[in-house]
């Protein structure tokens, strides 16, 4: 049976000072006035039962998720009680899928992805569940034809065609290049943009973990195997929080793409525009852009004197942001916090939220 799973344990750090531990940016009203993860939900229409979509999330986040889609039941919410990366991620909910249904099918897509037209999504999609059913084996990612020399994205270096199937072998997995590799790995025609998104029956996943992560094959089969009684939360909590780390790329789909299991990797095209909403520099490609390349969400309120380039966001619509001679810099205001960070040090945002932490504790998260 076909399964869709939405990963949606992410807290956003890198959209801090919005996003906070009680709000995570899958909730936020980013897309139109709609939240992230809302979207992402009616983007599955059609695509399988709703009684087979399921959200991964961190345990806390339980009631939010709940707030947000009520429609989904109880028992398709997968609680972690840590964050343990995608692996693990991965791994409890092919688990918990596959637990009753041994040929149950499951496809991995993000909470925090920006995808348009919908129907090549799905098409997509439904590729990848065509390739696992004929090919039991097979670990199938998704590859987003590049637009440009991205840095901040990895890479799939595809190889030869699958005969049957819209599919490819993959070559290589490579990790964020710097900006001559980029241009270099578009020059090749070769490379797509890893999407993260995944399919694979979840008896072949859990196989590949036997073999090369056996330790949390173990607990999370354990945990699976509890799923249903009294025992969940105290055998979850004991097992979970002590996995090993890793993430689906490092812990899976790079070795079986390099023939260390018997499974094979393959990725399906999907000829989609793609926006990973990790940052605000990402996200400010959505917003409205004036004559002097500025940009705000739409609602906020701003007075910019000789400023050009910016990011401007603001909670709060009565509260004016004013700037003057400033360039290439992010201002985001909430009730609590004003964040002012340059452009080019946007991805340091989640180390300035650390220190925000250690200087703060948690006042402010």
């Amino acid at each position: 049976m076909r399964n869709v799973v939405i990963l949606a344990g992410g807290a956003g750090t890198r959209l801090w000072p919005m996003t906070r531990d009680d709000r995570p940016k899958q909730v936020l009203p980013l897309a139109a006035g709609e939240s992230l993860l809302r979207v992402a939900y009616n983007r599955l229409r059609g695509l399988v039962e709703p009684e087979n979509i399921y959200v991964c999330t961190v345990g806390a986040y339980g009631d939010v998720v709940r707030k947000e889609l009520p429609e989904l039941g109880e028992h398709n919410i997968i609680g972690e009680p840590a964050r343990r990366d995608t692996a693990n991620a991965v791994g409890l909910a092919s688990a918990v899928v596959g637990r009753k249904d041994s040929d149950a099918v499951v496809a991995f897509v993000g909470s925090d992805h920006l995808i348009s037209p919908e129907d090549e999504f799905r098409a997509a999609i439904v590729s990848g569940f065509e390739v696992v059913e004929q090919r039991e084996r097979s670990l199938v990612t998704f590859g987003i034809e590049p637009t440009h020399p991205h840095t901040g994205l990895g890479y799939i270096e595809r190889g030869v065609p699958i005969e049957g199937t819209k599919a490819y072998l993959v070559d290589r997995f490579r990790e964020k290049p710097d900006r001559a590799t980029a241009e270099e790995y578009l020059a090749t025609g070769r490379f797509w943009w890893n999407s993260g998104m995944f399919v694979w029956r979840t008896e072949t996943v859990l196989s590949v973990f036997d073999e090369l992560m056996p330790e949390s094959a173990t607990n999370l089969r354990q945990v699976a195997s509890v799923w249903d009684t009294p025992e969940r939360e105290e055998t979850l909590a004991g097992i979970y929080p002590n996995l090993r780390k890793i993430s689906v790329d490092y812990a899976v789909m790079e070795p079986a793409s390099q023939g260390k299991v018997d499974a094979d990797v393959v990725v399906v095209p999907m000829p989609v525009h793609w926006l990973d909403v990790g940052s605000w520099a990402a996200l400010a490609g959505t917003y409205e852009t004036d004559a002097c390349g500025n940009r705000t969400d739409g609602t906020t309120l701003s007075c910019l004197l000789d400023s050009h380039d910016n990011i401007i966001v603001t909670d709060d619509p009565d509260h004016l942001v004013a700037a003057v001679g400033l360039r290439g810099h992010i201002i985001v205001h909430t009730q609590d916090v004003t964040m002012v960070c340059p452009l080019a040090d946007g991805e340091r945002v989640k180390d300035l939220v650390a220190q925000v932490q250690s200087d703060h504790a948690d006042k402010y998260l």
